[in-house]
Order: structure tokens, then C-alpha cells, then sequence
């Protein structure tokens, strides 16, 4: 496949799963979202390292464009999703920091030792919680 082709193509998924990640988080209820986050992988792809730079990648694009809107917990259950769908085991983090203003939260997703960009600072936050068949 051309290099022109698969961009199209993880784009194309990124801003679907973005907008079902924002329908879920509007109409569904936060326990159901997580349980799903928590369930195991049915088959681990171990072979596919260079297929969460572009997962990142194309979440990262899409969620920048103004009009998606797509906030933290948005860009990390997208990218959650798409990570599951390629069999590549994930971890869904959330975090809170203490801020000026009060309390802050923050959701990102890690791929072993490595974290996914989802549009904050993730090293002021305490994790709170991880969801995934990734507890390393």
C-alpha cells in the first residue's frame, strides 16, 4: 500500500473513533466505558511496534483540528480503541494533578513504557486509575 493510503486510512478511523468516543462519553454511562477499557486482548499482536506511532499519530492530527473538539478522555479512548482493534496490548490512565484553580484530570494512553500523546502533560498528574489488559 502507498504511504499516501494508509495516512488516509488511520485518519479516516482516528476521527470515526473520536466522535463514537465522544458519543460514549455523552450517552453512556462511565462504569459500562470502563469495563469495556478493562477487558483483555482476544489474540496480542506482538509484531506491531510501529503501528502505535501511527495510531498516536493519527489521533494526534485529528483531534487538533478545531471543530472535532476532542478532549483528553476522547483522544485516549479513541486511540484505546484503535490499539485494541490492532491487537496491541494498551493501558487507559487517568490521572488528577492539583492546579491553581483546583483539581485537574487528565486521560492518556500507554503502550508498555511508552505514553501517547492525548493533548496535556502527563508527568503532573497522579494516576488514579488504569484500565487494559496492559498492567505491567
Amino acid at each position: 500500500m502507498k504511504l499516501k493510503t494508509i495516512r488516509r486510512m488511520y485518519l479516516r478511523e482516528a476521527a470515526v473513533m473520536i466522535a463514537l468516543a465522544r458519543l460514549a462519553v455523552r450517552f453512556i454511562p462511565p462504569d459500562r466505558i470502563f469495563s469495556w477499557a478493562d477487558r483483555p486482548l482476544n489474540s496480542i499482536n506482538r509484531f506491531t511496534a510501529d503501528e502505535a506511532s501511527w495510531v498516536a499519530w493519527a489521533v494526534g492530527n485529528v483531534a487538533a483540528k478545531s471543530w472535532i473538539d476532542a478532549h483528553c478522555l476522547h483522544r485516549a479512548l479513541a486511540a484505546h480503541a484503535m490499539l485494541r482493534r490492532r491487537g496491541i496490548a494498551s493501558r487507559l490512565c487517568l490521572g488528577v494533578a492539583r492546579k491553581q484553580s483546583g483539581l485537574a484530570a487528565h486521560a492518556w494512553v500507554e503502550v508498555g513504557k511508552h505514553k501517547i500523546d492525548t493533548g496535556g502533560e502527563e508527568a503532573g498528574y497522579a494516576l488514579l486509575a488504569e484500565f487494559g489488559g496492559a498492567h505491567l
